[in-house]
């Protein structure tokens, strides 16, 4: 009881840190939000004293930000959340129905996510129905291709295409549900691909459980098996799920900004740009909240759907050692991205040529030219070597994190939750008030954000794995919990945390450079991947290379990175030995059972 409400009161201390954090911001950044507000209110309005004078004394900006937001936090105890310092006009109704809006969009993104997520693993669910699953190598190729694609590249092409070119569904507004679709797609095909490659990960270990052979010793279908394998492995990646249903609603930004919806993200950012802090705390706050409903929604599924064999620890493990998988392709693909990053340097990435504007690929430009004339290989080439040594860098950096944290899930499940409802956007600014604005920005601001899933995925696992017959066992026998951390946890929980880690790779990269690009980094003509979707998206129709090029290297990169963790996957566990006089009671298999990768 006393853990419980310790952690009640963390995160509550957390909740309410960010809030003020947010609430200081215009303070943060030494700037003057009176200007600010005059600038989102009247452009050509002159801001001068006399004009700034007035806005300070409406806003009561002259009673410091403690006053302000004392004032806030009083009015938000009686159901008042102020009023907008933009429009002037409430801020809780316009909060709550964009908050509507996204959550409209976030289950219909789920749902998309989740047939996603079933067309990724229905090879392996097929061929485990059939017992056919021993010896089966790791694929993932087109998963790691669909969970790299960018979100705002999978949007401009479904609204310039299926919306505007072919015109099955509408491509803006926000008026019913069909508006909703296109939206959706651009949202649920990356994230379910990130779903489906984690439980096609544990599918074969449930396969390979006593309970499923005995099954299909009794006659039950395969169907029947598929069924309940699917079962035994969804409360494993529950709390992930958790985090998508709030990344899909507060960071869905660039979505909502392609298809000109009024939601929860947008909103966010546009207070966030403005400085109108009573819109962009609530906002805020309400994501919060979403946050931790999520969360405990998604605990209480998981213990619903385990049972009481999570309390009494007769699970059986679903991490098991797998052959590893076929080392051609990652040498394929990395010879590939590896020519691109060899040959492109060779060329001027700011070379301008006007008289070749967006030209199609040739021999002079095999990856063609961009609305300037600049070669796109070139630019291409330059751009990758910063770019995947930040990204592999902080990528590491997130997995180290993330596995330490999740070791600790009372003390990281509020962080994780408070962290994943900040957009990622809202977190660069904040970011940049504390460091300032600068090349390391960018990398300060995903970096603070991409351990969160790892460390809950970690968490996750660990939970299921204490729960398992052998470590029972192992612990009746006198093992220590160093012994069982060092022999037992980490080497079941690491392999498929490294194998997410990597996934989420192609990913840390477009969000380097995505934030560069909107000003908290490196600015054009800079080469950078994110910069180079960016800048060519206006021309997608009338030259689909500018932006095909670099996302076809960045899918590339997701290909590299998922086949190369098959390889990586560890060899089978050595016969039993003794530590410390301990014996491991988990022995090796004289043969694997059906099922087992």
């Amino acid at each position: 009881m006393r853990q419980r409400v310790a952690t009640l009161v963390w995160r509550v201390v957390l909740a309410g840190g960010l809030v003020c954090g947010i609430g200081l911001l215009p303070w943060l950044t030494h700037t003057d939000p009176a200007y600010t507000v005059l600038k989102a209110r009247s452009a050509e309005r002159e801001p001068t004293p006399e004009v700034l004078a007035d806005i300070r004394h409406q806003l009561g900006l002259d009673g410091g930000p403690l006053h302000l937001l004392g004032e806030w936090l009083g009015g938000l105890v009686r159901g008042d959340a102020g009023e907008s310092w933009i429009s002037g006009g409430d801020v809780l109704p316009g909060v709550l129905q964009a908050l509507g809006a996204s959550l409209l969009l976030m289950a219909v993104a789920l749902l998309v996510a989740a047939v996603t997520a079933g067309l990724v693993c229905a090879r392996t669910l097929r061929l485990g129905a059939r017992r056919r699953l021993d010896g089966r190598r790791a694929g993932g190729t087109v998963s790691a291709v669909l969970a790299s694609l960018p979100e705002f590249l999978v949007a401009s092409v479904l609204a310039t295409v299926v919306g505007v070119q072919l015109g099955w569904l509408p491509a803006l507004g926000w008026y019913g549900f069909q508006w909703t679709v296109l939206p959706a797609l651009a949202l649920g095909v990356p994230a379910g691909a990130v779903l489906g490659r984690l439980l096609d990960d544990l599918l074969p270990g449930a396969f390979g459980e006593p309970w499923a052979l005995a099954a299909a010793a009794r006659g039950l279908t395969g169907r029947s098996i598929a069924r309940q394998a699917v079962r035994r492995c969804v409360p494993a990646l529950l709390p992930n799920l958790g985090l998508f249903v709030v990344g899909l609603t507060g960071g869905a930004v660039a979505v909502e900004q392609v298809f000109d919806i009024p939601g929860l993200g947008r909103t966010t950012l546009q207070a966030a740009l403005a400085q109108d802090l009573p819109v962009l705390q609530a906002g805020t706050l309400a994501l919060v909240l979403l946050a931790a409903l999520a969360t405990g929604a998604t605990r209480l599924a998981a213990r619903l759907l385990t049972g009481p064999a999570l309390r009494d620890g007769a699970l059986s493990s679903l991490h098991r050692p797998a052959p590893p998988a076929r080392a051609l392709p990652p040498l394929l693909y990395g010879a590939v991205l590896a020519a691109v990053v060899g040959l492109g340097p060779a060329r001027d990435p700011l070379a301008l040529d006007t008289g070749q504007k967006l030209r199609a690929p040739s021999l002079d430009h095999p990856f063609g030219t961009d609305a300037l004339g600049r070669d796109l290989l070139a630019r291409v080439g330059h751009g990758a070597l910063d770019t995947l040594l930040l990204a592999s860098a902080i990528t590491a950096a997130a997995l180290l994190a993330g596995v330490l944290l999740g070791l600790v899930p009372r003390v990281s499940a509020p962080l994780v939750d408070t962290v994943n409802a900040v957009p990622p956007v809202l977190v660069a600014l904040l970011v940049t008030a504390v460091a300032g604005s600068g090349a390391a920005t960018p990398a300060l601001a995903v970096g603070a954000v991409a351990w969160a899933p790892l460390a809950t995925h970690t968490a996750a696992l660990l939970r299921q794995e204490r729960a398992t017959l052998h470590l029972t066992a192992t612990r009746g026998l006198g093992a220590g919990r160093s012994y069982l951390l060092r022999h037992e946890l980490l080497p079941a929980v690491l392999p498929p945390v490294l194998r997410h880690a990597l996934l989420r790779l192609p990913g840390v990269a477009l969000a380097l450079a995505s934030l560069g690009f909107l000003g908290l980094g490196a600015q054009p003509p800079s080469p950078e991947w994110g910069l180079l979707l960016a800048e060519n998206q206006p021309y997608a129709e009338r030259a689909p290379w500018a932006v095909l090029a670099p996302a076809a290297v960045l899918a590339l990169l997701g290909a590299l990175a998922v086949t190369a963790a098959g390889v990586l996957r560890g060899p089978r566990r050595r016969a039993p030995r003794t530590a410390a006089g301990i014996v491991d009671v988990q022995p090796a298999p004289e043969k694997e059972p059906v099922g087992v990768r």
